[in-house]
């Protein structure tokens, strides 16, 4: 099932690389990850065409009080890419298979992007490993979503790609960024770093994984994946939503509708950030997300009241009884909610 623990060195070229990669083998296939510190654990899950990489900002400084696990999700970064399943569910058992084999029962997972997906997924899967839900610029909110993820995911697509991501044309598209903002169509703060993550399609498998990913996800038409039905689920778990005011990638638009979606959760805007808070604003990052872990107590999941949850659907005052109702509530004031 798992192999011994190896590390790759510091990479002298990455001034923040201060945390080196380990491996272990689950299922036949190499998963790469980050893991630092002891205390209560936070899983820290990137977005689509990233890797562990980008969390490198802050991972040390949460690694002071507690034991953060940052993967490279199956299909990214420096683990296996095999033909395999790349929806959010399929994420989501990786995760919760990966933390078994580091003997890690529980989590605050903290989520970016595609990541944000994939930790809702993972909270929904597996509510009695979940303490606590954080969903940072998340995609499966609404529809809309950067134009070059919706063209990108049409057929066809990867005939053109290896050659969109050749290094000449990148520098084509970074120079004509004054037009595209004319049109809406810019990256905003994230230009240089989206172009960098791009960079790394020129790997025929990267790029296989990044379409099998993206097309479970996303069509022409926008995001097909929404998180809306099922965020009642978060009833009695703390969760908190981060999102820069200038995201160009999932428009902050989205962190309203989640937040009023999301029944006691916690809203908090970057206004100097777009799609990387974690990025843009380190410090802030942390502070809010430390606070948060702090000042919140970890779900404890109960099997009786996640069914009456669930029979209660969006309105949890249809839930079975008065008794499970009040046991609900009780949870829902425990959690800080």
């Amino acid at each position: 099932m798992s192999e011994g623990l190896s590390v790759v060195p510091r990479s002298s070229s990455h001034e923040l690389d201060h945390v080196g990669l380990r491996f272990r083998t689950i299922h036949g296939y190499k998963r790469a990850f980050r893991m630092a510190g002891s205390g209560p654990a936070v899983l820290l899950v990137h977005g689509i065409s990233d890797n562990s990489g980008t969390w490198l900002r802050v991972l040390s400084t949460l690694a002071r009080d507690h034991t953060v696990i940052a993967p490279d999700l199956l299909g990214h970064g420096k683990s296996d890419k095999p033909r395999a399943d790349y929806a959010a569910g399929a994420y989501a058992c990786g995760m919760r298979d990966l933390l078994s084999v580091l003997d890690v029962d529980r989590v605050t997972v903290v989520g970016h992007s595609l990541g944000g997906g994939v930790a809702m997924q993972f909270a929904y899967q597996f509510p009695e490993r979940c303490e606590r839900l954080v969903l940072v610029s998340s995609g499966g909110v609404g529809r809309e979503v950067h134009p070059a993820l919706r063209v990108a995911a049409m057929p066809g697509a990867e005939l053109a790609m290896p050659f969109i991501a050749a290094a000449p044309v990148r520098a084509l598209v970074a120079g004509m960024m004054p037009l595209l903002r004319r049109t809406g169509l810019d990256f905003g703060p994230d230009l240089t770093y989206a172009l960098e993550r791009y960079a790394a399609l020129r790997d025929p498998r990267a790029r296989t994984a990044f379409l099998r990913t993206l097309r479970s996800v996303v069509d022409l038409r926008g995001q097909v994946v929404t998180m809306l039905d099922r965020c009642y689920l978060t009833r009695g778990i703390p969760t908190m939503l981060m999102w820069g005011t200038r995201d160009r990638i999932v428009p902050s638009a989205h962190a309203r509708l989640a937040h009023e979606a999301m029944p006691g959760s916690v809203l908090e805007v970057f206004d100097r950030s777009g799609h990387f808070p974690h990025q843009s604003e380190p410090a802030k990052f942390i502070s809010v997300l430390t606070s948060f872990i702090r000042e919140t107590a970890p779900a404890e999941y109960d099997p009786q009241v996640w069914r009456a949850i669930l029979r209660g659907g969006r309105e949890p005052e249809r839930a079975a009884d008065p008794v499970t109702v009040a046991r609900i509530d009780r949870a829902t004031v425990s959690s800080g909610s």
